[in-house]
């Protein structure tokens, strides 16, 4: 298992079809390092730490413990979470996708804007690497096309409160998280949201970003290219009782339901082509660590 955790997921090919899937989701307890630190020393850690989507770590870090304290949210930098969260999408979009699907990646266009991400530029390199995206992301609707009507595509809602309940002991059980309906679902989705985040990176749009809390409980909660990520905070004279991060690859692989249901119905010629095809659903729930594939055959 790596610094960041390790996904196992394992699964049989039977009779043309993925039986027995299973997910072994291992994290290190990294949140335990919180526990009895001052909140501003955690907010400075949090993303060195979770240098995946750093700056979204922070800034949620840093609204969650600003809820629990009943202080003002410090100021963020807008342009940097919309560029990251852009980062994100199109390293998807424009490499992992076209390698799943046996198309040739836009290696060149992204790592040009990946050099001017941070300059002067950004809006315009954005915009050009937009075409790309969208000619490529043509070819890969193609060969994703699963009969299914396209869907409209809405931001995700960040919904702090119910959260709170939950982290407070109030709710039996956490929110749930929204789920892909399909992988083609998904893709367009991916899509949407990065065409959202150019727009918003060139308008100056403020960065999703909402918390709630008091006396000492806090909860943030921010929109990254994965989905939703909150952050929980109970702090108790002025130092850290307890902190727990819940990033979306927690509850996708939870258990294998989501795993499970973008596989459903579907029937494979050979086990080279079940393993694709699983390769494929596990990058549609896109999770933010090292993962292995353990297939085995009747």
């Amino acid at each position: 298992m790596t610094s960041a955790g390790l996904l196992t997921v394992r699964a049989l090919f039977s009779e043309g079809v993925l039986k027995n899937i299973a997910v072994d989701l291992q994290r290190p307890p990294v949140t335990r390092l919180f526990f009895g630190q001052i909140p501003d020393a955690v907010v400075k850690t949090v993303p060195y730490l979770y240098t995946l989507c750093a700056h979204a770590q922070r800034a949620v870090a840093q609204a969650a413990v600003a809820a629990a304290e009943g202080e003002a949210r410090r100021p963020v930098d807008d342009a940097e979470l919309w560029t990251e969260m852009l980062h994100e999408n199109f390293w998807r979009l424009l490499l992992d996708w076209p390698t799943a699907l046996g198309l040739p990646t836009a290696q060149d266009a992204f790592v040009t804007w990946r050099a001017a991400r941070h300059g002067p530029n950004r809006v315009l390199e954005t915009q050009k690497l937009l075409e790309t995206v969208h000619r490529l992301g043509r070819q890969c609707l193609e060969k994703l096309n699963d009969g299914s009507p396209p869907e409209s595509s809405v931001p995700q809602r960040l919904a702090p409160e119910p959260w709170l309940a939950y982290w407070q002991g109030t709710l039996d059980h956490p929110p749930a998280m929204h789920l892909p309906t399909s992988v083609a679902a998904a893709y367009r989705s991916r899509l949407a949201e990065a065409d959202r985040a150019a727009a918003a990176l060139a308008g100056g749009a403020p960065y999703p970003i909402s918390a709630a809390g008091a006396d000492g409980w806090g909860v943030g909660q921010t929109l990254t290219a994965r989905g939703v990520l909150t952050h929980a905070v109970h702090v108790v004279d002025g130092h850290i009782l307890n902190y727990r991060i819940t990033a979306p690859t927690d509850d996708f692989f939870a258990n294998p339901a989501a795993l499970a249901a973008l596989l459903a119905g579907q029937h494979f010629a050979s086990p080279e082509e079940a393993r694709l095809a699983l390769e494929r659903a596990i990058l549609t729930l896109d999770p933010c660590l090292p993962h292995l594939v353990e297939l085995n055959h009747a």
